[in-house]
């Protein structure tokens, strides 16, 4: 029997995709499911959600098992093969409305927040230790045990997971998936997954499309003519606007689409959320605020989802795109698959450092998941990603040896951050958050 520990099972939409995805599957119907959380109310609903789903795609066969809070956890994780990780530490109130009040204050403003730019770091700073704290679980007692992580910040997450335990880790992300299909579907160009290949390489959020074809014929060509017109149509005043204008700006100037949407782009490079260029945000549809905005709406429509998850005796799923339960189903079963997943580079991009996590396409199989070689990037892509690695290798320093100065040169570094603050703003900022995360942070020197 395969054990599935899910980290996290409050995140119950979340959860019921790849736990859904899981009992789907012939090679994992009769799994041990065994769900973490440190809310008793919400790792209760998550197993009433799935019980109604197991029994009403799966026959029952699934065990499922509920664990709350720390004092169980290693109960939850003993004899796992895999671990979900779905964590949130902090979750809307206080956390997230700290990485975004404190920064406004000093004239930083943010869209989403969770990959790099102040609102990375600090998600990066309070998570990183209690993944640290699962770490010395897993080791002890499910040491073989392949963890999928998919909280963010990814990229910072995944690479204090494989340099500093011992536990094999990849980072899952959802935009690999569906990022040439994205990039089509806003040109209005049609998007058939049987005839498109393409390849993908970079990092969290920012992996590029380097390539992509239509029956064996190179596409791009015809993408970046069409996206410079329709760009140049939804710049003009009182225009009826696209949600992806960032996105495609960026590949018309660097050259490739990449994998991440507009809203986390536009935070992401210095060129977009401009206190002397108010304008742009107008003009390119960019949402300052976004993930507050979408958290606020999530809690408000949270009581009707609830009922439409755990009052639903006809619950049903579909098998969704995500990475998870394929990826078991290949380590289990020895049938090979590809992936695009978040690993330790040690050269498979040859011009960005040795101790970055890359997102690259993997090969799955009863081995585990191995990073597949890809080359060097088109310069200016890795300088462009180069400038997150920055990011986050100095925030995984930070975590590491509690130094103050770590996080100050992570935020300095950080493109946003260091186009619109000076450096003793940033700073003082600094400061500002590690006093009013308290004790949700470790001491900082």
């Amino acid at each position: 029997m395969t054990k599935i520990t899910f980290m996290g099972a409050g995140s119950m939409v979340f959860a019921k995709n790849v736990l859904g995805d899981c009992m789907s599957r012939d090679s994992l119907r009769d799994s041990h499911i065994a769900l973490y959380d440190i809310d008793p109310v919400r790792l209760k609903e998550a197993k009433q959600m799935l019980d109604i789903l197991n029994k009403n795609i799966n026959a029952g066969r699934a065990k499922i098992t509920t664990h709350l809070g720390e004092r169980n956890r290693r109960a939850a994780l003993k004899g796992a093969g895999f671990i979900v990780n779905a964590i949130q530490v902090g979750g809307y109130e206080p956390s997230t409305v700290i990485d975004f009040e404190i920064p406004k204050k000093y004239g930083l403003q943010q869209t989403i927040g969770d990959t790099i730019g102040i609102g990375g770091i600090f998600r990066s700073l309070r998570t990183i230790p209690v993944m640290w704290e699962f770490a010395r679980d897993i080791e002890e007692v499910c040491p073989d045990a392949w963890l999928l992580n998919y909280t963010n910040p990814m990229s910072m997450l995944t690479g204090a997971m494989l340099r500093y335990t011992g536990v094999k880790t990849v980072g899952l992300c959802h935009s690999v998936q569906v990022c040439s299909k994205s990039l089509l579907e806003t040109l209005g160009m049609e998007y058939d997954k049987d005839s498109i290949r393409d390849h993908i390489a970079g990092i969290n959020h920012t992996g590029w499309l380097l390539e992509i074809e239509r029956n064996g014929k190179d596409i791009y060509p015809e993408i970046k003519k069409l996206a410079a017109k329709k760009l140049n149509e939804w710049r003009k005043p009182n225009a009826e606007k696209s949600g992806n204008m960032v996105r495609l700006a960026m590949m018309l100037h660097f050259g490739y689409y990449f994998s991440e949407s507009s809203e986390h782009a536009a935070e992401y490079y210095p060129y977009w959320i401009k206190k002397q260029y108010p304008e742009l945000i107008k003009e390119f549809n960019i949402p300052l605020d976004e993930y507050p905005r979408r958290c606020v709406d999530s809690i408000e429509r949270w009581e009707k989802r609830r009922v439409e998850l755990i009052e639903n005796p006809t619950l049903e799923h579909e098998m969704t795109n995500e990475y998870g339960s394929a990826i078991i189903n290949a380590i289990v079963t020895n049938k090979p698959i590809q992936i695009g997943g978040n690993v330790m580079n040690n050269g498979l991009i040859s011009n960005l450092p040795a101790n970055a996590v890359v997102e690259v396409p993997c090969l799955v199989d009863s081995n585990g998941v191995q990073g597949c070689h890809v080359g060097d990037l088109p310069t200016q892509c890795a300088a462009l990603n180069q400038t997150h690695v920055n990011v986050h290798l100095l925030t995984i320093e930070a975590a590491v040896t509690r130094s103050k100065e770590a996080i100050y040169h992570a935020a300095m570094l950080d493109p946003h951050t260091g186009s619109e603050l000076t450096l003793d703003e940033i700073r003082k900022m600094c400061d500002d958050l590690i006093v009013a995360h308290g004790d949700m942070l470790p001491e900082y020197r």
